[in-house]
C-alpha cells in the first residue's frame, strides 16, 4: 500500500521520537499494530519480535519498547496535526488507488473511556474526553468521538475526524462539509447524510456550497397523517435488492416503493427565506412488517399490565382514583401507547374506583396506514437522479455503519489506555489510518476478483462468499517469515492455498515461498 504514512508524518512533524526513530516510523508501526494485533498498547516490542516488524519495517523491537517513551513522543508530535494528516493521506489514497469520491457518507459514532479524565486536567486545544450522547447508551461513562466519511467506491474511509466528547453532531455537518469539498478537489460530490444533518443553518450552508445531500427527515419534522394519507398504490416500486436478499425467493425480498413532493423548510425566524427541497416518501415492506410487530407487543404488554391494574383498583396500592389515573399514565407513556389507550376512573358505588380501559381503534387504523413510511429530502435535480436513484444512492450509508463495526470490531478501538486527551485523540486517528489500509485491502481483493466479488477457501465449508478485511488479515496473519543468511534467503512460509491466492489477488510480489513439507 503506497500511502507512505511514515514520509507524510515526518514532513508535517520532522524530529525523532527518539534517537534511532522517526514519528513517521513509530505512527506506521502503530498503524501495522492495529492491524494484526489490536490491543491495549502494551509490550509492542515483543508484537514487533513476532510479526517481523524489523525485517519489514526496518525497526528494530527494542525501540517498541513498554516504556512507551517513542509511542507517547510519537502521538504527542501528530496531535496538532490531525486535520492535516487525515487529509493529506486521504487525497494520496484517492489517487494511488483511484477512489470515486463522488459520493461520500458522512456519519458520527462515540467511544466510551473509562477513566476520571477532569476537564480542568485536559489539554482545551484537543477534543476533550467528556460526557455526551453515547451510541453504546453507557451514559455513566465519558467519551470522545470520531467521524467518518467513506466514499460509495469501496466503503473507503477516505476522511476522519475526531470530536469532543460533547460535540452535537448537528454542529458537526458544515465543517465536514467544508473537509470533504477540500478533499475532492475540483471534482463534485454528492454527500450522504443521516437525520442529524437537516437543520435549517445546515441545508443553507449546504445550498450556498453547491454541494448536493441527501438525508433523512427527522420524523418530528413531518406533521401527523402525511404518511396515512398516502396511497402506497401510487408509489412507484423500486428495482433495487438489498444485498441481505440478494439469494432469497423474490417474494420474500424487502420491497421499496417511492413517491415525491416538495416539502418547504422554514427556518428559526420568520424573516428567513422557506427552502424548497425535493422530498422522497420511501415504503419498505420490511420496515412496515417490523413496526406492525412492534405496535403488536407494546400493545400487549400494555394491554397486560392495564388488566392487571384495573384488577389492583381499590385495593390497598390503589385504593383513590388519583393513584389509578397516575398509574395508567405512567403505563401509556411506558408501553408508548398514549395516543391510542383511553381509559376513565369511575367510582363503585362501594365507594372504590373502578377501572375501564379500551384501545381507539381509529387511531390504530392511521398508525397502520404510516407504517414502513419514511422521507429523505434531497437537492439532486429531477434530471440528476429519479426518486427511485436518490433512494439507492441514500442506501449506501450502510457502509459508514459498517465501517464502524471494523473500527470497534477487528481494529478494537476500545480499550484506549492513554494518559491525555492528545493523545487519546492521535491514537483515533492512527486507528483510523489502519481502518483506511484495512478498507483498502478488502478493496483491491474484491476488484481482482472480478463482478462477482466471491472466492471460496475462506471457510471450512470452502463456500464461496465476499471476502472481507477480517477475513484477508486473519488468513494472511498465518503467515511465517523464515530467516535466512548470506547464502539463504528469508523465505515466506505459505501453509494454505487460499493465502496464496490472497497474495496474487493483493498483487503482492512474493519472490521466496516456501511450502511445508509433507
Amino acid at each position: 500500500m503506497n500511502l507512505d504514512v511514515a514520509g507524510i508524518v515526518d514532513e508535517l512533524c520532522p524530529g525523532g521520537a527518539s534517537a534511532h526513530l522517526t514519528h513517521g516510523q513509530v505512527i506506521e508501526a502503530l498503524v501495522a499494530n492495529r492491524l494484526t494485533s489490536p490491543a491495549p498498547l502494551v509490550r509492542v516490542g515483543d508484537w514487533a519480535r513476532v510479526w517481523a516488524v524489523e525485517e519489514v519495517f526496518g525497526i528494530e523491537p527494542e525501540l517498541l519498547n513498554d516504556d512507551r517513551l517513542a509511542r507517547a513522543r510519537a502521538l504527542d508530535a501528530v496531535a496538532p496535526h490531525l486535520e492535516r494528516l487525515a487529509g493529506t493521506v486521504g487525497a494520496r489514497a484517492i489517487a494511488e488507488f483511484g477512489i470515486d469520491v463522488s459520493r461520500l457518507h458522512w456519519d458520527m459514532t462515540s467511544m466510551s473511556v473509562h477513566g476520571a479524565y477532569p476537564e480542568d486536567g485536559q489539554d482545551q486545544r484537543f477534543p476533550v474526553i467528556k460526557y455526551g450522547h453515547p451510541k453504546d447508551r453507557r451514559t455513566d461513562l465519558k467519551q470522545v468521538q470520531a467521524g467518518l466519511a467513506v466514499s460509495g467506491d469501496g466503503g473507503i474511509p477516505v476522511h476522519a475526524r475526531v470530536f469532543d466528547g460533547g460535540a452535537a453532531e448537528v454542529s458537526q455537518v458544515v465543517g465536514a462539509m467544508k473537509d470533504l469539498r477540500e478533499l475532492a478537489g475540483r471534482q463534485e460530490f454528492l454527500m450522504v447524510a443521516d437525520a442529524k444533518l437537516v437543520s435549517y443553518a445546515n441545508v443553507t450552508a449546504l445550498l450556498e456550497a453547491r454541494v448536493p445531500f441527501i438525508a433523512p427527515l427527522p420524523a418530528s419534522q413531518v406533521k401527523d397523517g402525511v404518511y396515512a394519507a398516502l396511497d402506497l398504490e401510487r408509489a412507484a416500486a423500486v428495482d433495487w435488492v438489498p444485498q441481505r436478499d440478494a439469494g432469497r425467493d423474490p417474494a420474500e425480498r424487502e420491497v421499496y416503493r417511492v413517491l415525491e413532493d416538495v416539502p418547504h423548510l422554514t427556518g428559526p425566524r420568520k424573516r428567513d427565506p422557506q427552502l424548497a427541497l425535493r422530498r422522497i416518501l420511501v415504503h419498505s415492506t420490511a420496515n412496515a412488517a417490523g413496526q406492525r410487530a412492534a405496535r403488536a407487543k407494546r400493545l400487549a404488554k400494555a394491554a397486560e399490565e392495564m388488566d392487571k391494574l384495573a384488577r389492583a383498583a381499590g385495593g390497598r396500592h390503589y385504593m383513590t382514583a388519583e393513584k389509578v389515573a397516575a398509574r395508567a399514565g405512567v403505563i401509556a407513556a411506558k408501553r408508548r401507547v398514549t395516543t391510542c389507550l383511553r381509559w376513565r376512573v369511575h367510582q363503585h358505588e362501594t365507594g372504590t374506583p373502578r377501572l375501564e380501559w379500551s384501545f381507539d381503534q381509529d387511531v390504530l387504523d392511521t398508525e397502520a396506514k404510516a407504517d414502513g413510511w419514511y422521507a429523505l429530502i434531497t437537492t439532486l435535480s429531477t434530471g440528476q437522479a429519479n426518486p427511485a436513484q436518490v433512494l439507492t444512492r441514500y442506501k449506501g450509508q450502510g457502509a459508514v455503519e459498517r465501517r464502524y463495526a471494523d473500527f470497534k470490531g477487528p481494529l478494537a478501538v476500545a480499550p484506549i489506555f492513554v494518559q491525555h486527551n492528545r493523545r487519546a485523540a492521535a491514537l483515533i486517528q492512527v486507528i483510523c489510518l489502519a481502518l483506511l489500509v484495512f478498507c483498502l485491502i478488502e478493496r483491491q481483493v474484491r476488484r481482482a476478483l472480478g463482478p462477482e466479488q466471491t472466492m471460496a477457501g475462506l471457510y471450512p465449508d470452502n463456500r464461496a462468499v465476499r471476502p472481507t478485511g477480517r477475513m484477508v488479515l486473519y488468513h494472511l496473519g498465518e503467515l511465517n517469515l523464515r530467516i535466512g543468511n548470506v547464502t539463504d534467503p528469508p523465505t515466506v512460509q505459505i501453509t494454505r492455498g487460499v493465502q496464496l491466492h490472497l497474495l496474487e489477488l493483493l498483487d503482492v510480489k512474493v519472490t521466496q515461498t516456501r511450502w511445508p513439507q509433507t
